[in-house]
């Protein structure tokens, strides 16, 4: 079985969110179960930078603007296609971003640059590999099953994975034409949504199938207040929709083996040395309370606004917090100001790999009160550490952390605390929950034994996409 991953990150190559960890695990993963994956990833300077150049594989004199390159390599253990084109992806700023932080205006064109090529490898070949799926994620590759099915005209099945329903990439309708797309799909069973097209729709409509990250986040993308008003486009496709629960990379995230940690360790006991220097490192004094992280995107999504305001529930229990993270700029400054107010609380803006697992070793919880959170990936990295997850009962949260009520507390069972509905009171709650719990010695050491006990890697769901797959080949 031969697939094509088309997608705009990939780790080790570039990252701005889970999207690229995950896309970056998945070839090796499914290698396992006979699926030979490679990765179709935008030219941006940051890749190239790593992986060179390589064999010419396709190219196109006008790809939306612009000479474009497709050449193959063996990087970093991934198959890869490179779609080089100075014109769409060579710049400054992120992959969406210019240095403002405004999405480029270009966008539309850029990664219709990227579905399209994806199309025309699975159809035409790709240097005498010829995939048997297509597998887009995202907005970034949405146009690809439509290119394939209408300028393409091949049956290859595709699958879209849905990794954030909140992005669609929409763009004004005046561009149809210059981003190839036929007129006559510009309507609301097609590509067309409040007079824009939206290229996750187009995903959703023309793909085989539809999956996403958790189970749960598959049941709540049917209902309005989870769907991003593309809910309706779903329940009409439930059929075709799964929810596949990503997993981390266990060798990376692995306590026993981590380099960036002060003592690496196989044993809850073993986290006190990390617990030491996490607190040194951030200016914490000792206490008596949980040390707690928070390692995450500052959005309103990921609930931090409502953690502001809980706060004093968890300094008054002896608690302290060491924040990393960045995007918004008003919760960055609010949360310099909480941190400047109180020595109980620390933050660094930014993003620091080493230091996110440094803070997972060294912490006795983390908290994660996202309104929404299609999978989540820093739980599965705390649970992999022994650090308990407080967590909203949303998504894959709610599929991955083993809330502690009296019956999984009796079984031994209990990995973290769960919370609804996502609010300042029952965060307030959650945390009081988290202080007596933590306040248990041999609970406590239970639970942390039970998380690290958890089965976090890809396993499972490495063999639910090899399934899917099959099943989506022996379909045609």
């Amino acid at each position: 079985m031969k697939v094509l991953s088309v997608a705009s990150e990939c780790v080790p190559f570039i990252k701005t969110g889970g999207l690229a960890d995950v896309v970056g695990a998945l070839p090796d993963a499914l290698a396992r179960h006979g699926v030979e994956m490679r990765v179709l990833l935008p030219g941006y300077d940051a890749v190239l930078e790593i992986v060179g150049d390589g064999q010419t594989i396709a190219e196109e004199d006008d790809l939306f603007g612009g000479r474009g390159r497709v050449f193959f390599t063996q990087a970093k253990g991934v198959g890869l296609y490179v779609l080089d084109a100075p014109h769409l992806f060579r710049r400054n700023g992120s992959p969406y971003l210019d240095a403002d932080g405004r999405d480029w205006s270009d966008n539309p064109e850029r990664f219709a640059a990227l579905s399209w090529m994806g199309a025309r490898l699975v159809a035409q070949g790709a240097g005498g590999w010829r995939a048997d799926v297509l597998h887009g994620h995202d907005w970034q590759a949405g146009l690809a099953p439509l290119y394939l099915r209408r300028a393409f005209r091949v049956e290859v099945p595709s699958v879209i994975t849905v990794h954030n329903v909140a992005f669609h990439g929409s763009a004004p309708a005046d561009r149809l034409d210059g981003l190839r797309l036929d007129r006559a799909d510009f309507n609301p069973e097609g590509i067309e949504f409040w007079g824009q097209i939206n290229p996750l729709k187009a995903g959703l409509v023309f793909s085989d199938r539809i999956t996403t990250v958790s189970p749960t986040y598959a049941r709540e993308l049917t209902r309005p207040e989870f769907g991003a008003g593309l809910d309706g486009v779903i329940r009409v496709r439930a059929d075709r929709l799964c929810g596949i629960l990503n997993g981390i990379d266990t060798d990376t995230w692995d306590p026993k083996n981590d380099l960036a940690l002060v003592e690496p360790y196989s044993d809850p006991a073993g986290k006190s040395a990390n617990k030491v220097a996490l607190r040194a490192e951030f200016g914490l004094p000792e206490s008596d309370g949980p040390l707690c992280i928070v390692v995450s995107r500052m959005t309103q999504q990921k609930g931090l606004d409502l953690l502001l305001n809980s706060l004093s529930t968890l300094i008054g229990c002896g608690g302290q917090l060491a924040v990393l993270g960045s995007g918004d700029t008003a919760l960055e400054s609010a949360w310099q100001r909480a941190a400047a107010e109180n020595p109980a609380v620390a933050v660094r803006i930014g993003y620091d790999e080493a230091l996110s697992h440094r803070m997972m070793a060294g912490a006795d919880a983390i908290l994660v009160p996202s309104r929404f959170e299609p999978c989540g990936l820093t739980q599965l990295y705390a649970l992999r550490y022994g650090t308990i997850p407080v967590v909203a009962l949303t998504g894959g949260l709610a599929d991955t952390v083993i809330p502690a009520n009296p019956a999984a507390l009796a079984a031994n069972a209990a990995t973290g605390i769960q919370f609804h509905p996502v609010g300042a009171q029952t965060l307030n709650l959650a945390i009081l929950d988290l202080c007596a719990l933590y306040a248990d010695t041999r609970i406590w050491d239970q639970m942390r034994r039970n998380a690290m006990a958890q089965p976090v890697g890809w396993e499972r769901s490495a063999r639910a996409y090899a399934d899917l797959y099959a099943d989506m080949v022996a379909a045609q």
